[in-house]
C-alpha cells in the first residue's frame, strides 16, 4: 500500500468529520496512533489541512504537551496562525509555566507582526524563566528580528525591560535594538552601561569598540587594544581587534594579534583559518600551508574551501598533480564547479584535452548558477584552445535551455563580437538589458563595441554614461567613455577621462587608447613614453601592439 493510500485508508477508518466524538467501544489506543500515523503521512504527502486537523483534534483530546507541542509546530509549518496560537493557549493551560509555549507563542505572534499584543507575553516569559533570564535576555532581539519596524521593536524592550535593567544582558539587549532602529547614540551609551556591569564582557567590549570606530576609528581600535591587555585571555575580543585592524589595512599589527591567538588558541578553527589568509597575504607561503593543513585537522565545516585554497596554492607553484588532488577533494558547496574547472584548466595545460571536456561535461551543476558556470568553463576551455568558433557553439546551446542567464548571455556576446558576429552579440546584450536594464558591465559592452566601431555614437553615449553612473570607480568602464569622447571629436574631454582610468589601473588597453589620443591632441612625446613604459609592462598585448606599429613602426 503506498503512503497516499494508507492516509485515505487511515482517513476512512478514523471516520472524518466526526473527529472528537468517538463510539464508548473504541479503542482510544489504536485511534491514537491510527491518528499519529495519519497526521504525519498527510504532511508529507502535502495535504497540510488534514495534517493540521488530525494533530489539533489530538491535542484537544490528549491534552497532551508533547502533542499539543506538535500540533502547533505543524499548524505554524502549514501557515495557519490562528490555529496555532490557539492550541498555545491549550498548552500554556496545561502547563502554565511552559518556557517552550510561551517561546512558541511569541514566535508565532512575531510572525504575524503583531507587536502590539507581545508585550504582557514578552513579560511572562521573562518572569516564569528565572533560570534561562540571562540567556533570554541576550536572545530577545534574535526573537524579533522578522518585525520591520525596528522603533517599534525598541519601544517595545523599553517597556518590558525596566525590571532587569542592572542586567548586562539587558543593556546588550537594548543596545542591539538601538543599533537596528538606527539610534548609534543610544546603543553606545546602552553598550557602555552593559559592560560598567560585566567588565570583562567580551561580547559589550566588542559592541562599544566598533560603535566608536563608526565615528572615530582609531578610537574604538584604541578602547578595544586597552580591554585585551586588560583580559589577555579574550579570544572573541582579540578576533575582533585584529579584524578591525585588517579593515583598517593595517596588517602587521593584526598579524601579531592573530600570532597571540595562535599560541593561545593553537586549535581553534576561527583563529586558524584567518591566521593562514593573512600569513599568505604576506607572501609567507610555507607558514600558511602549514596553517591550511593544520585547519584540515580540526573540525573546520568547509573543509572544501581549504582543499581549494591549498589547491591554488599549489597550482601557482606549477604543483599541478598536487593540485589537482586538492581540487578533487572539494565534493560539495560553492567551491565545486570551480574546482572542476581548475581541473580542467590543468588537464587542457597536459594536452588532455578530451579528458578536460568529459570532466566537465560530467559535472553536474545543483543550481541554475553551478549549470550556467559549468558551461562558462567548457566555453573558456574551448576558448584557450583557439576554438572561439566552439566556445560560442558551447555557449549558444546552453542558451537554448535557459534563455535569459546573465552570465551565459554576457559571455555569449562577448565571444561573437570577438568572432565578429556583430548582430549576434547584440542581440545578446539587448537581451540581458531588457532583463537586467542596470547591468553595467552590458551597457558598458554594448557601448564600447559602437565606439570602437565608430558606428551609431548617439547610441553609445547613453549607454556608457548610465554605465558610469552605475560604477563610477570602474577603470575599464572610464576607458569606454574616453574611448567614445575621442570618436566624438572631443579630445580634452578624453584625456581627463582616460588619464583618470589609467591612474586607477595602468592596464595596457587604457594606455593604448590614451596614447591615441595624446598622439592626436600634438603630444607625441608623452604618448611615446606612455607606450614604450606599457610595452616593458606588457610586452604580448595585441591592442598596445598595434597602436605602437602605427606610431612607432
Amino acid at each position: 500500500m503506498s503512503p497516499k493510500q494508507l492516509v485515505v485508508a487511515l482517513t476512512l477508518a478514523i471516520g472524518l468529520p466526526a473527529w472528537a466524538a468517538p463510539p464508548p467501544s473504541e479503542d482510544l489506543l489504536g485511534r491514537t496512533v491510527f491518528q499519529v500515523l495519519l497526521g504525519e503521512l498527510a504532511l508529507r504527502q502535502g495535504a497540510v489541512g488534514l495534517s493540521v486537523q488530525a494533530w489539533a483534534d489530538l491535542a484537544e483530546r490528549t491534552r497532551d504537551p508533547k502533542v499539543i507541542a506538535r500540533a502547533v509546530e505543524v499548524a505554524g509549518f502549514a501557515g495557519d496562525n490562528a490555529r496555532a496560537l490557539a492550541l498555545v493557549e491549550l498548552w500554556l493551560s496545561v502547563e502554565p509555566e511552559s518556557s517552550a509555549a510561551r517561546q512558541a507563542q511569541l514566535a508565532l505572534l512575531v510572525h504575524a507582526r503583531q507587536v502590539d499584543q507581545l508585550q504582557p507575553h514578552l513579560v511572562a516569559l521573562l518572569a516564569s524563566d528565572k533560570e534561562n533570564l540571562n540567556e533570554n535576555l541576550l536572545h530577545l532581539n534574535r526573537m524579533l528580528a522578522r518585525i520591520p519596524d525596528k522603533q517599534a521593536v525598541l519601544r517595545l524592550l523599553d517597556a518590558v525591560l525596566p525590571p532587569y535593567l542592572e542586567l548586562p544582558e539587558a543593556r546588550f539587549a537594548l543596545a542591539q535594538a538601538a543599533l537596528a532602529a538606527g539610534d548609534e547614540a543610544r546603543a553606545l551609551r546602552e553598550a557602555e552601561a552593559a559592560l560598567a556591569r560585566k567588565p570583562d564582557w567580551d561580547l559589550a567590549a566588542i559592541a562599544r569598540a566598533k560603535l566608536v570606530a563608526r565615528q572615530d576609528a582609531e578610537k574604538g581600535l584604541g578602547g578595544l587594544r586597552r580591554f585585551v591587555d586588560a583580559h589577555p585571555t579574550a579570544r572573541d575580543a582579540r578576533l575582533a581587534l585584529a579584524q578591525m585592524l585588517v579593515a583598517e589595512k593595517r596588517l602587521d599589527d593584526a598579524r601579531l594579534q592573530y600570532e597571540r591567538l595562535l599560541k593561545d588558541f593553537p586549535e581553534e578553527p576561527a583563529v586558524l583559518y584567518p591566521a593562514a589568509i593573512l600569513t599568505l597575504q604576506h607572501g609567507d607561503r610555507e607558514a600558511g600551508i602549514a596553517l591550511l593543513e593544520r585547519l584540515l585537522a580540526t573540525p573546520f565545516a568547509d573543509r572544501g574551501s581549504i582543499h581549494y585554497l591549498l589547491g591554488q596554492i599549489a597550482q601557482e607553484a606549477g604543483q599541478n598533480e598536487q593540485a589537482i588532488e586538492h581540487y578533487r577533494r572539494v565534493i560539495s558547496g560553492e567551491r565545486y564547479v570551480a574546482a572542476r574547472a581548475r581541473i580542467a584548466t590543468i588537464l587542457l595545460e597536459q594536452g588532455k584535452n578530451d579528458e578536460a571536456l568529459r570532466l566537465l561535461r560530467d559535472t553536474r551543476g545543483a543550481t541554475p548558477g553551478e549549470r550556467a558556470q559549468l558551461v562558462l568553463a567548457e566555453a573558456q576551455l574551448h576558448r584557450d584552445g583557439g576554438r572561439e568558433d566552439a566556445a560560442y557553439a558551447t555557449l549558444r546551446k546552453a542558451l537554448e535551455t535557459d534563455p535569459d542567464s546573465p552570465d551565459l548571455l554576457y559571455d555569449a556576446a562577448l565571444t561573437a563580437e570577438r568572432l565578429g558576429l556583430y548582430e549576434p552579440m547584440e542581440f545578446h546584450l539587448r537581451r540581458l538589458l531588457k532583463k537586467h536594464p542596470d547591468h553595467a558591465h552590458a551597457l558598458n559592452a554594448l557601448g564600447y563595441s559602437f565606439a570602437d566601431r565608430n558606428v551609431r555614437l548617439d547610441e553609445a553615449e547613453p549607454l556608457l554614461t548610465r554605465a558610469v553612473e552605475l560604477a563610477p570607480e570602474d577603470p575599464f568602464i572610464m576607458d569606454s567613455l574616453g574611448w567614445l569622447q575621442y570618436r566624438q571629436g572631443k579630445l580634452d574631454a578624453a584625456l581627463q577621462t582616460l588619464q583618470a582610468a589609467y591612474r586607477v589601473k595602468p592596464d595596457p588597453e587604457i594606455a593604448a587608447h590614451l596614447a591615441e589620443v595624446l598622439w592626436q591632441a600634438g603630444r607625441q612625446d608623452e604618448a611615446r613614453r606612455l607606450l614604450q613604459e606599457a610595452q616593458r609592462n606588457a610586452p604580448g598585448n595585441k591592442t598596445l601592439g598595434a597602436v605602437i606599429k602605427k606610431y612607432l613602426p
